[in-house]
Order: C-alpha cells, then structure tokens, then sequence
C-alpha cells in the first residue's frame, strides 16, 4: 500500500508552518497575505518575463502586410 507523502509547507513571508486548510493558505496570518500584497503593490515583486498583447501582434502582423504590397 503506498504512503501518503507529508509535505510541510511554510509561509513564503515569515517561513512559519502553514496548514493547507487555513482560510489565509499559503500565508500563516492575515499580516503576512497584507505584507506579500504590498510587496506586489510597491513594485518589489515583477513578472520576468515580458508580457506580450495579443492585439498588438495581431496589428503588427496586419501593418507588415500592408507594407508588402
């Protein structure tokens, strides 16, 4: 019979264990989803990679074309 596998997840802000049916998951507390939020808000936080307009490929895909002719 195969093992349950125990993952011991932790706060990404304060490294406190974290139980996955707490109502504030994958934070411990209430302070700690607010302290992630306003690192997002304030910039500290970025996506890495570019972040790409599915029109603005569409219009220059449609400029391109009209240059051809």
């Amino acid at each position: 019979m195969a093992r349950k596998r125990h993952i011991k997840l932790k706060c990404p802000n304060c490294k406190q264990a974290v139980a996955t049916t707490s109502a504030d998951f994958p934070f411990c507390s209430e302070r700690c989803r607010l302290v992630d939020l306003g690192k997002w808000a304030s910039g500290r936080y970025v996506v890495s990679s570019p972040v790409l307009d599915i029109d603005d490929g569409s219009l220059r895909n449609e400029q391109q074309g009209e240059d051809d002719n």
